[in-house]
Order: C-alpha cells, then sequence, then structure tokens
C-alpha cells in the first residue's frame, strides 16, 4: 500500500486508502505489525503514509469521519491537491459505535473543477510568447487529465508551435501532426531533445518537469530561454522560476489562444521541427526492422518487439509498461496512431505495477484489448495477478522481454561506476 501510495502521490492519481492502525488504548501494545518506536509511542507502521499522501487521517473517535470523510474526498477530486488520501482506523476504535445521522448518507454528486486561469497571468504568457523566435510547447500528463487533446491540437496549429511530449504526455498528439517533434527528454528522441536545446521559450503545459522530461535540465541550451508553464497545481508551475499559468490546461490554452490571437511562431522553426521528426522516424524504422547481421540469430530487440506491436494493435487497444528497459524503448520507438491508449508509469518506474496495471486498464477498457510489455524481472514479482485477472474474467495480453537477468540494473552500473 506504501508502494501504491507513492505512485498515485508522484503520477497526481486519486486513491482512497484506508488500513488498520494499533489500539488507541494501548493497553494491548505491542501488537503484530506495530513497530514500537523507541521515543514516540503514537507512531504506528501507518505513519509511513504521511509524506506520501495529500490529506492523512487517524480516527480516535468515529465523530472524526463527518469531519475527515468529505475532507478525504475533496482532495482527491481537486486538480490542485490530487492525489491519494489515507484514513487509519485502529482496531479498537473500528468496534465504536456511533448514531450518524442520515443526513450524512445522503446522495452527493461530485464535480471535478476546472479552475480557470486569471487574465493577468494569461497577459503575462502572451507577452512571453509574444517575444519568441523559437517557441516550444511541451506536453505533459495533465493534458490528458483536462481531457485537452483537441485543444492542443488546436493551439499549436493556430500558432504554428511545434509540440514535445514527455513520457506521460506520450500520445497527446498524432504522430502525424507535422508540429509533432516527439518525445523529449533522457528516453526521448533526438529531435525532441534539439528543438529544446534552441527553444528560446518553452510553454510547459500539466508537466512536473522531472529529471528525465529535462535531462537534469540539460536539455535546454539556451541560456536565455524563458518558461511559461500551465498547471493547475501551484507547486508544479512556479518551478524553476517560470511565468506560471495556475489553471487548467483546456481553459487555459483556449483563453491564452484568444489574448494571442492571429500571432503564429516562425515557419521556418516549424519546419526544423518536422525534418528533425522526419530523420527520428527514420531511425525509429530502422531499430524497429532489423537487418540480417543486427540482431543474434533468433533473437528479437526490445524495439522490434515494439515496432510490431505498433503497427498490430486495433483502435481502441492500449500498450503499457512501466520498468526496466522498456520505458525508454517504448517511449523512443511508439507512433502515436491515436489518441490516449499508452501508459507508461514512470513516475517511480515502479516494478510490479505491469501486469497489476494492465489488469486495471482491462478492467476500464473492456471492449478493448491491453497489452502488457513487461521484463522478466518484474514479471517475477507479480505474474499471480495473470491468475487473478483470469478469474475475474479480464483478459489481457502479456509479452515478456526476457534479457537474461536484472540487466537495465547492470546497464547502468557499468556505465556510472
Amino acid at each position: 500500500m506504501v508502494t501504491a501510495a507513492g505512485i498515485a502521490h508522484t503520477n497526481r492519481l486519486p486513491v482512497l486508502l484506508i488500513s488498520g492502525d494499533a489500539y488507541v488504548s494501548r493497553l494491548p501494545d505491542p501488537v503484530l505489525q506495530q513497530p514500537e518506536n523507541f521515543y514516540d509511542p503514537s507512531i504506528t507502521c501507518n505513519d509511513a503514509f504521511k509524506p506520501l499522501t495529500r490529506y492523512w487521517d487517524r480516527i480516535v473517535s468515529p465523530t472524526q469521519l463527518m469531519h475527515t470523510l468529505p475532507q478525504a474526498i475533496d482532495t482527491m477530486l481537486d486538480p490542485e491537491t490530487c492525489g491519494p488520501a489515507f484514513i487509519g482506523l485502529p482496531q479498537d476504535i473500528q468496534g465504536v459505535a456511533y448514531d450518524f445521522p442520515e443526513i450524512f448518507f445522503e446522495e452527493k454528486i461530485h464535480r471535478v473543477r476546472r479552475p480557470e486561469p486569471e487574465m493577468a497571468d494569461l497577459e503575462d504568457a502572451k507577452a512571453v510568447l509574444l517575444g519568441a523566435k523559437k517557441p516550444l510547447i511541451i506536453s505533459g500528463g495533465g493534458v490528458h487529465y483536462s481531457l485537452a487533446t483537441d485543444e492542443l491540437a488546436a493551439f499549436a496549429q493556430k500558432h504554428n508551435i511545434p509540440v514535445v511530449e514527455t513520457i506521460a504526455g506520450r500520445a497527446t498528439m498524432l504522430q502525424d501532426n507535422p508540429l509533432n517533434a516527439g518525445p523529449i527528454g533522457v528516453t526521448g528522441s533526438d529531435s525532441a531533445n534539439y528543438m529544446a536545446a534552441h527553444a528560446d521559450v518553452v510553454l510547459a503545459i500539466g508537466t512536473r518537469l522531472q529529471d528525465f522530461t529535462t535531462g537534469s535540465w540539460s536539455v535546454f541550451k539556451n541560456t536565455d530561454m524563458k518558461l511559461v508553464t500551465i498547471n493547475t497545481a501551484r507547486f508544479d508551475a512556479i518551478k524553476h522560476r517560470a511565468v506560471p499559468v495556475k489553471a487548467d490546461a483546456q481553459r487555459a490554452l483556449l483563453g491564452l489562444s484568444a489574448l494571442l490571437g492571429d500571432w503564429r511562431g516562425d515557419d521556418e522553426w516549424a519546419q526544423t521541427a518536422k525534418v528533425q521528426a522526419d530523420e527520428w522516424k527514420a531511425l525509429v524504422h530502422r531499430r524497429t526492422h532489423p537487418q540480417p547481421g543486427d540482431l543474434l540469430p533468433g533473437t528479437s530487440s526490445y524495439a522490434e518487439v515494439i515496432g510490431k506491436l505498433n503497427k498490430s494493435m486495433a483502435p481502441g487497444d492500449t500498450v503499457l509498461t512501466a520498468a526496466g528497459g522498456l520505458p525508454a524503448e517504448l517511449a523512443m520507438n511508439w507512433q502515436n496512431y491515436q489518441i490516449g491508449k499508452f501508459d507508461i508509469e514512470f513516475g517511480f518506474s515502479c516494478m510490479g505495477y505491469e501486469i497489476a496495471g494492465g489488469w486495471g486498464a482491462k478492467i476500464a477498457n473492456p471492449d478493448n484489448d491491453v497489452v502488457v510489455l513487461v521484463g522478466d524481472g518484474s514479471y517475477l514479482i507479480q505474474n499471480s495477478d495473470i491468475y487473478s485477472s483470469v478469474l475475474s474474467g479480464n483478459k489481457m495480453i502479456v509479452v515478456v522481454c526476457d534479457n537474461g537477468g536484472f540487466a537495465v540494473i547492470n546497464k547502468l552500473q557499468k556505465q556510472h561506476r
């Protein structure tokens, strides 16, 4: 559960976690799984959730549920604070009766808010963009969360601005769009990283700008580059001295586009994005179609497997991976033939997410196939989830790529020792 909380916290996903807890009375201390902290007897294992949740509470009286449940739900549904909420229920409190008022159980419809941008913020962003010679959009996972893929494509087209995608933002724009310059960062493409290196204004939409996206900020070579961010979360919007637009991505793109009017970026810069992307696509084709002598007889590369899946998947099918060498290979080699339907868990790159995540994706998409790419190391962790998915009737396709060991870690050890 702690791992799940960490993933949900990092990826800004709403999850309600409810766990048993040690006795408030402490009369039976120590109970099983109680750590017995020497200097603070109030600490239990559930305190491990505190740095990994957006809301945390330990119930010591059933009356507290009247306050904490609405807070937990609203925390999970607010785009700014969206993430895991935790409620601990001590064993003795679980048995305490309380006469809750009936009104507490009345049905309530919760609406996910779309925070509107402030005009002053839009004006600031407009001023920066109007001075741009080489503007670039970084499309993050928040574009998916906001359901703003159409608005992203329209904004880029109207204002002639190239787009690069983060890992979470992959498949926010179709690959045949001439303004899509590919995936950015350590696991991305030379085309996107070239554009980032030469951009003078970067508009980062719905991204927390983690180190694999920015190459620990090495992908931005222009020392005069200015950063504008669109994000619902203040924490992410103000990073790195950005000009922040704290708002929903869909609403902010519409508002900013209206302010920019007929302004368009430079045609030569947009053409550069297409030339660079075409070179990257040619490289992807070579990697996904190896020639005789490239590989040992009877073997396939990760890239070749991805290329075959890319061509064979039907509309509506989802591809999913998380850990090892596959996230980099999938992010770099995948071509977006459809919007969405692409999931790389790379907030933590969590081994063991893949098959469980594929099971959940199939529950959410029962009428289409879900293809899970997993390494042999990760497969050993949660292969039993295949059994569970079969029992529940949620079919998925699991492709296990066996590289003969924990080879990605071994590669990193050799490269950086």
